[in-house]
């Protein structure tokens, strides 16, 4: 559900490399708490983030691979480092070099999920940008989004594969 009925603006918002963006959900991705930092870069209310999707900030230049990724491993109890363009209630974007983890309960169950996003290197924005547009061009080519996805995630699979590096190790080289 992400920001419907506003188009993108091409502006690009930032925010200072000391701050951390903080978002926390539940286990279906719906917003539990979001920090100031947060409502003041994506420009929505406190109000209007609690309680709704995380992609309500999914900017469409950012593939659905990658976050496909970003769930599968959360959700396995693992964590992930990624490069996400977000975007505002405006229009307008903005890079981070998020951290999400899953959240564990007494008995080791996963309860929910937490992000802290820094400001990325602008080599990394540029690594990254490069990156996702062969990614969203890939799952172009397909109709079926399960499809699209899969032949996006094969394709930076081999992508990896040929710089002999793992997405982690990819990752933290940017």
């Amino acid at each position: 559900m992400a920001v419907t009925g506003v188009s993108l603006s091409g502006q690009e918002r930032t925010f200072h490399q000391d701050e951390i963006i903080v978002s926390k959900t539940d286990l279906k991705g719906q917003i539990t708490y979001a920090n100031d930092v947060f409502l003041r870069v994506s420009g929505f209310t406190e109000e209007e983030l609690l309680g709704r999707p995380h992609n309500i900030v999914r900017h469409p230049d950012m593939p659905r691979c990658v976050y496909k990724m970003l769930w599968d491993r959360i959700q396995a109890g693992n964590e992930i480092f990624a490069y996400v363009i977000n975007r505002a209630k405006n229009g307008d974007h903005y890079w981070v070099f998020a951290h999400v983890t899953p959240v564990f309960g007494r008995d080791r169950a996963i309860t929910g999920y937490h992000s802290s996003r820094r400001l990325p290197a602008r080599k990394a924005v540029e690594a990254a940008t490069g990156l996702y547009a062969l990614l969203r061009a890939e799952e172009a080519k397909h109709t079926d989004r399960s499809t699209a996805m899969a032949a996006a995630g094969a394709l930076l699979g081999n992508i990896l594969r040929d710089k002999g590096t793992t997405y982690d190790e990819f990752v933290f080289s940017l």
